[in-house]
């Protein structure tokens, strides 16, 4: 018989007799060795003592405790460095007992180019790698799109590539429903142009007063001189510039450059919504839902969400709050030291900061009320469908796998997740089918790859089935057949206890006469007003959805491909030369060395490279 692993706070005590005064970060491990959380100090031996008294805990940390059977300790220079550490290991270990965010997604941003001299006006996300006056951050794509749609229509900036622009021959669209200057073909001058992305840099960096000023007295101006129909490009343009500032909701007169976070915490589940003002302008919100690591209060739960949202993001120099963070002096540092300038976090108690915290912590508590009641609406769901197909308890994910091709061409395979929070859209997966099956329009050998891929990677990342990556439901978009394929793919993979349920049309093909399809077992269908039908519809449809988005996706960029593509040196340009020399890539393949010459731009050594590309043998 093996002795039980001692645990608690004798276990810590130990520890602390090897512990010095250093900074650093700790972490406390079970039995399995599972990392339970992790934590950071100024003082490790001050900071671990605590965890060692047998009384004096809240509930939460009194779980941990007694939970704990070892410690790993790191030591740093300096306790800004030891909490960087810290919410880089909570985000890759996951501890049960940390606060985690669990949505960490870029953020949008306005880019002015500047690599061309008719700079382009667009969105970008990710690294700010091209060169180029950046503007943001804004909270979704939504935000930024109206944005730019209004921004084309009082700055005329084109927002075509510049492969497109230097193709152009004649104005585009864009030109004849006034939202560019059609640069293009020498509709206005390079320093008109100039003039007007310099209105666009100014208005986004909020001196929206003095652009409107200016394109006011033009109007006035242009009416004088009676040029009528540029005064009226003008009016409309001063419209537009109105409909901007209006459209952005609430523009603070007092705060150009803040980001304001609110948190609202109710029964253990927690909101935070973050407003971004850039330029004295609200450009939108996003709202999160951290995990509060099993009963944190707010003031750990923000100040984790803090170190944690800014990880790869540039701070504002102000952030409102509407609650103190446990160590705000060393918060601002860490995000001082990541901005590399001045980081303030304040929390206001009257006036305009004020009444802006207080809006977003209205959000994030009407925000987090509609989440509750949609997760206990889909927790209803999930014990319908366990209780439907005799599942062993509701699932907690859900994979759903539908295929998309025409006869075969540009096949994709797609994967959506969901769980009782609903659609995990994070975990949403694409397959671009590689294998003879997708040509061959074989269904079965489609379906056998994607979940060969999928299975075989998550066996090689979690054989022990660790984290939640794994199903406790496979929904099919297909009768017995398919059933019967995926079953036996699973049990080649010695994974039969992950239950299958294939969807299959009735016999009219309508909505609400699916039948469901299981291995071994005689098919049968649900009532048609059975909130568990619709659910599995609403799973199934977004598959569907997902995979044919995918598949056009892919079928729109093979759309202009050709085999010149594929010729070093052969760009937009030369590529637009040669086809409309010879009309077409088949006819450039079959093009002599004298012909390919005739051809303006391309040289003696590049028709030789383009002729060698297809005579290769």
């Amino acid at each position: 018989m093996t002795d039980k692993p001692r645990t608690g706070y004798e276990v810590i005590q130990d520890h602390l007799r090897t512990l010095d005064a250093s900074p650093g970060v700790y972490r406390m491990l079970n039995a399995a060795s599972e990392v339970l959380y992790v934590g950071k100090a100024r003082n490790l031996r001050a900071r671990v003592s605590n965890y060692a008294r047998p009384m004096g805990h809240s509930a939460r940390i009194a779980r941990m405790i007694s939970e704990t059977a070892s410690m790993m300790f790191l030591t740093t220079r300096t306790e800004v460095e030891a909490l960087l550490l810290e919410q880089n290991l909570i985000k890759q270990l996951k501890p049960r007992y940390n606060v985690l965010m669990r949505d960490d997604k870029s953020f949008p941003n306005i880019l002015i180019g500047k690599s061309h001299s008719f700079p382009q006006l667009k969105k970008h996300r990710g690294a700010k790698t091209e060169k180029g006056s950046y503007f943001g951050p804004f909270a979704s794509a939504g935000a930024v799109n109206r944005t730019l749609n209004q921004l084309q229509k009082v700055f005329l900036l084109r927002n075509c590539s510049d492969s497109m622009f230097e193709g152009r021959t004649r104005p585009c669209l864009q030109y004849q429903i006034k939202r560019c200057a059609a640069p293009c073909v020498g509709k206005i001058s390079e320093v008109g142009y100039a003039e007007l992305v310099a209105d666009a840099e100014r208005f986004l960096s909020g001196k929206t007063t003095s652009v409107q000023a200016d394109l006011a007295k033009s109007m006035a101006e242009a009416s004088e001189a009676m040029e009528f129909e540029r005064a009226a490009a003008l009016r409309d343009r001063i419209k537009a510039l109105t409909a901007v500032q209006t459209a952005q909701g609430i523009n603070p007169r007092g705060v150009a450059e803040a980001d304001v976070v609110a948190l609202h915490l109710e029964h253990g589940q927690a909101c935070v919504q973050v407003f971004f003002i850039r330029a004295n302008q609200s450009w939108g919100n996003r709202d999160f839902y951290p995990r509060t690591g099993s009963g944190a209060e707010e003031p750990e739960i923000l100040e984790a969400f803090l170190t944690q949202f800014y990880d790869d993001k540039d701070p504002p120099k102000l952030i409102l709050l509407s609650h103190a963070v446990e160590n705000p002096d060393l918060v601002a540092q860490a995000l001082s030291d990541r901005a590399g300038r001045k980081v303030e976090l304040n929390v206001p108690q009257r006036g305009e900061k004020a009444e802006l915290v207080e809006n977003a912590a209205r959000n994030a508590r009407e925000s987090l009320a509609r989440r509750m009641a949609e997760s206990a609406t889909q927790n209803k769901l999930l014990n319908g469908l366990a209780e439907a197909f005799d599942l062993d308890g509701p699932p907690q994910r859900i994979e759903i796998y539908d295929n998309a091709h025409i006869q075969g061409a540009d096949a994709v395979g797609g994967m959506v997740v969901a769980g009782p929070e609903g659609f995990i859209k994070s975990q949403y997966r694409k397959f671009n089918i590689r294998s003879a099956a997708g040509a061959n329009s074989d269904d079965f050998g489609m379906m056998k790859e994607v979940l060969g891929r999928r299975f075989d990677r998550l066996q090689k990342e979690d054989p022990d089935r660790k984290t939640d990556s794994w199903p406790d439901l496979l929904l099919i978009d297909g009768g017995a057949g398919q059933v019967s394929a995926v079953a036996s793919i699973m049990a080649e993979a010695g994974l039969e206890d992950i239950p299958v349920i294939g969807v299959a049309k009735g016999i009219d093909r309508d909505a609400g006469k699916e039948e469901f399809h299981r291995p071994g077992m005689r098919p049968f269908a649900l009532q048609r007003n059975d909130p568990v039908l619709y659910f599995i519809q609403r799973l199934r449809d977004e598959a569907h959805r997902w995979a044919n988005g995918a598949h056009r996706a892919k079928r729109a960029k093979a759309v202009g491909v050709t085999p010149l593509d594929e010729i070093p040196g052969v760009g937009a340009t030369r590529k637009r030369a040669l086809l409309a020399h010879f009309g077409s890539a088949k006819a450039v393949s079959r093009a002599a060395l004298p012909d390919l010459l005739a051809v303006d731009g391309i040289s003696a050594a590049m028709a030789e490279t383009v002729y060698n590309f297809f005579h290769r043998d």
